[in-house]
């Protein structure tokens, strides 16, 4: 009897199929300018699909527009998501969507239930063209004074998808860092990341509380919005305070442009790969807490990666609870189910290990420093796509043998996914029907 897919085979399969393809597409040769290596294809097509924004090729440069746009359009598909993607393709022909399908879309959305999924779909892509054209729109009267017409708004279009889907891939080859001071650019770029980050779920949550259909928030938005806030504001502090007297960052900076970047510097690594400034010549602390950022990454239901601030927040709580004896793990004075608890403590061990365990092949393989392999490798993981660099415009993964570059691939392909995803597709599931006694056990 043929066994079915479960969710998180379908979903694999279905990013696997996005990558494949893209790749194809940008071998063609009217998609480059000189040509690219399969390798190099799969890790830019990765890139984009699991929406991370590392290169090894310089877009404006060695990508034709035909390249670009196929790049643009992996991008926007791999933001959306696999099946919302393939449910709106459904509805468009009148294919009706089945339970099997609904289950699939649950998963992929992070909701929480199956009531309304297929509404809420075409929310998504609702939501997200509304968000785009805005931030196209803004975008192209910025550019409009620096560039043709038509150019600022292909760069509008372009940097406006990027963002909101949290890639991080521009069409400037110096990325944003020409833009470090402009307030227009910051704020709409990072206003964009912060709205795709924070997931679909939280937006319906704050239209439904706008329009009263609601009266109070979830204890989901609850916990999304308080830490996304606080991390924004307590890293843009934290980057300003190790930074300010850095000579070849922002002591040679005004002010303004000073703050704008420990800003910009905050926000982008919760997912999105954008810079204003240049991350080989930060000091090695501030690389270190940049990885954290990375780590931790946008919310559930977004377009970004990171274990998420949810995940992040829950062991938090967890932890105090513990400290201080608690029973329960409690959030808004809301008790946390202990599934969810478990999960996230698995979710954050299993990532660091798996970021350790790459990092160690990467080094092993490429001979390459720690830091600026960790930041790589969580940056990957995170799929935000900021980078020490090659020394020129690409990213450090430029530098590497085709292993290498396959591994990093392979931790934007995770990242984007979701470990627990990949763990439950490749893990079958083993019903316990009995318990074990208790043991006892020394710690600490």
């Amino acid at each position: 009897m043929r066994k079915r897919l479960n969710p998180s085979q379908v979903l694999i399969l279905g990013f696997f199929s996005f990558i494949l393809i893209g790749a194809l597409l940008l071998m063609l040769p009217f998609s480059t300018t000189s040509g690219i290596s399969f390798v190099d294809a799969v890790f830019t097509s990765t890139s984009a699909v699991c929406v991370t924004g590392l290169i090894v090729k310089d877009i404006p440069n060695d990508f034709t527009l035909f390249g670009q746009i196929i790049i643009m359009l992996l991008i926007q598909l791999g933001g959306l998501g696999y099946m919302t993607s393939a449910t709106i393709i459904s509805l468009m022909i009148g294919k009706r969507i089945g339970l099997g399908e609904r289950l699939i879309m649950k998963d992929a959305l992070n909701v929480l239930d199956l009531e309304g999924i297929v509404k809420f779909t075409k929310a998504v892509l609702l939501t997200t063209l509304i968000f785009e054209a805005t931030g196209a729109l803004l975008l192209f009267i910025r550019f409009s004074y620096d560039f043709p017409l038509i150019n600022a708004l292909y760069y509008g279009i372009f940097h406006s998808v990027s963002a909101f889907n949290n890639a991080g891939f521009s069409l400037f080859s110096d990325n944003l860092m020409r833009y470090r001071g402009d307030i227009i650019v910051n704020i709409v770029i990072t206003f964009l990341i912060i709205i795709g980050g924070i997931g679909f779920i939280v937006i319906s949550d704050c239209y439904n509380l706008y329009t009263k259909k609601v009266r109070r928030f979830s204890t989901h938005t609850k916990i999304v919005i308080v830490t996304t806030a606080f991390l924004i504001i307590a890293g843009a502090l934290i980057i300003f305070f190790l930074e300010y007297q850095n000579p070849k960052t922002f002591q040679t900076m005004p002010l303004k442009e000073s703050v704008m970047s420990s800003y910009f510097s905050s926000v982008t690594p919760r997912t999105a790969g954008f810079n204003t400034i240049d991350y080989s010549l930060v000091r090695p602390e501030t690389l270190l807490f940049i990885t954290m950022l990375m780590f931790i990454g946008a919310s559930p239901g977004g377009t970004g990666g990171g274990v998420k601030t949810t995940t992040v927040a829950i062991a938090y709580a967890s932890l105090l609870s513990t400290i201080r004896s608690m029973r329960d793990t409690v959030l808004f004075k809301r008790r946390i189910p202990i599934e969810l608890v478990s999960k996230s403590l698995l979710l954050i061990i299993f990532a660091m290990l798996l970021i350790l365990l790459i990092s160690f092949l990467v080094i092993r393989i490429e001979n390459t420093y720690y830091l600026p392999t960790l930041f790589e490798v969580t940056s990957a993981f995170g799929t935000v796509g900021l980078s020490v660099g090659d020394g020129g415009v690409r990213s450090l993964s430029a530098l590497f043998s085709d292993p290498g570059k396959l591994l990093v691939s392979l931790m934007m392909f995770i990242g984007r996914l979701g470990p627990l995803t990949l763990a439950v597709a490749v893990i079958s599931k083993k019903e316990m029907r009995f318990r074990y006694p208790e043991g006892r056990v020394v710690i600490g």
